[in-house]
This record gives C-alpha cells, structure tokens and sequence, in this order.
C-alpha cells in the first residue's frame, strides 16, 4: 500500500479525558464524546472544536493535542468514528453491521453533534477539525446540512486519496492498493486492516467507498438521497486547511483537490512546518508536536473561521 493509514505504536501517555456525553443512535450504536470545557469566565462562549479521527485511529491518539487546544481557551472534543475505538459496536463484533460513509456522514455525525449541543447548548460556535478521513466526511457532513450544523472545518493532514493527485509514480500504486482494498473486503466481507497493517479493522462498505473515491475522485455512498459532489460545491463555511511537511500520505496536490471541491468555502490554506513545530512532522506525528498549530486552529476559531 502506498498511502496506509494506521496510527503508529507509540500512543499520547496523556491521562484520559473526561466523558462530556455519549451519543446514541436508533440502531444501538454509541458514542462517547470525551473532552475539556473552555473557560466559562468570558462574555461570550469558548469555540468548542470537535476532533475527527483518521481512519483506524482510535480518539485517545489525540488527547495530547486536545489538551493543547483547551490550553488555548478552546472546549475540545473527541470522538471516535463507527466501530473504532469506544465507539459500539465495535467492527469485530458478531452482531456488528456493514455500513459506508452514508452512515458516518447522514446519521453517526448528526447525532453527536445534537448529543454536544445538548451538553454545551447553542451558544457556542462549533468546529470540526479532521485528521484524513476525519477531515474528509467532516467536509462531506458540514455540505449536507443535515442536522444542528457547524461554523466551519478545519482540514489538518487532509486530503483527497484521489490517485491521480499523488503523481504519475505514487498514483497507480495507490490505484492498485485502493482496488485490491475494495476486493479483498469484499470478499472477506470486511477489511482486516490491523492484521494488514493498515487503516485498522474496518467494515467494507467503508473502504469500498474509500476505494470508489479513490478511483473516480468523486465522493458518493450508496443508497445515499444526496449528491455529496453537489453539496460539496455550495458549502459556504469556513475552511482551515492545513498540510503538514514532511506528510507524504497527504500531500499539498491532496488536499489542493480536496478544497477544489468547495468552490464557495472562504478557506484559509497554511503550512505546519517542521519549524514551526519544533521537531520532525509526518502525517501522525503533528499530534505530537501540536502546541503551534493548536494556537493557529484556536486564532482562526476565536474569529470566526476567518
């Protein structure tokens, strides 16, 4: 595989965050939303920004970074996608069922951000910041404009695994690893990807999609009512989009074909430097090495996405 997508083995050793709510759906699946309140002393309500996780990554991987945006006075919130980490049922489970970025985008993402408006009310504005996939169907979600909605979306090592904006030398490998994906969890009717070393376990209709995407660069789902490609082109929010040197799985052609999707989006493009950071980056390694980049997310929050 030319573009994996598994969290490295070395985890945040940040002590767990406090659960806020948990988010449950008509089918049983739960969803607990973990993270720290911003201050409550200022006029007006701290930005709450809600962290996406990229595929396979469990939401514990980003505790330390969470913590990083709180200390710039931001609410952070943590979740885990459908099936991974504390969310249930988990894509190992027997009585688990298939399900693709129409239930992520359509139900899964609708009822946690009704379950944190719940909690934290209306007043605050609320952000989505997604790591790859996380920032992917966190675009995807805040088009559809179903449910509470967001103010904006930051993109953070992010982009579109669209094969062919990783050149004429990576890109038909990435076609060929996206196809034999699609295949191989078609026919073991899902993708043991912690086996493989690569994106963790994951249902098939996730990476079927993921690979679809992939080969075509159009974002669908099927038995979806809504054109995610024509939602894409109206979305009219905010947009932080960020890439991060030295990321190879998501590079600028990536994400340039991400935001090129959002014609409409008022988005904010920057760099995270290895500079800027103070040590060596990589596609997971900004997490830990986030203190900077935390306080661009939380500049950019605090004024509205702008």
């Amino acid at each position: 595989m030319t573009h994996p997508e598994s969290v490295p083995a070395q985890q945040e050793p940040a002590a767990e965050l406090p659960l806020l709510v948990t988010a449950q759906l008509p089918d049983g699946a739960r969803f607990p939303v973990r993270g720290l309140r911003g201050s409550e002393a200022s006029p007006r309500p701290a930005p709450a920004v809600l962290i996406l996780p990229a595929m396979g990554t469990p939401a514990r991987y980003y505790r330390a970074f969470a913590r990083q945006l709180h200390a710039e006075g931001l609410t952070a919130l943590t979740v885990d996608l459908r099936g991974q980490g504390e969310s249930t049922p988990r894509v190992t489970d027997p009585d688990a069922a298939d399900h693709g970025y129409r239930t992520i985008v359509e139900q899964d993402l609708v009822a946690v951000i009704e379950a944190i408006r719940g909690e934290l009310g209306p007043e605050p504005a609320l952000y989505l910041l997604g790591h790859s996939m996380g920032g992917q169907l966190g675009l995807v979600h805040a088009s559809l404009g179903i449910g509470p909605g967001v103010e904006g979306v930051a993109l953070v090592a992010s982009g579109s695994v669209w094969f062919r904006a990783y050149g004429p030398l990576r890109g038909p490998l990435l076609l060929i690893g996206e196809l034999l994906t699609a295949a191989i969890s078609t026919l073991l009717g899902r993708w043991p990807g912690t086996r493989l070393g690569f994106g963790g376990n994951q249902p098939k209709g996730v990476m079927r999609d993921w690979a679809r995407q992939g080969r075509t660069g159009r974002y669908s789902s099927p038995g979806s009512p809504h054109d995610y490609e024509a939602a894409l082109h109206t979305l009219d929010l905010p947009v932080l989009a960020v890439s991060v040197e030295g990321d190879t799985w998501a590079p600028a052609a990536a994400l340039d074909h991400l935001v090129g999707k959002v014609p409409g989006a008022r988005v904010t493009r920057r760099e995270y430097s290895a500079q800027e950071a103070g040590a060596r980056l990589d596609h997971f390694v900004w997490t830990r090495a986030g203190g900077a980049l935390a306080k661009g997310v939380a500049a950019w929050a605090v004024a509205g996405g702008s």
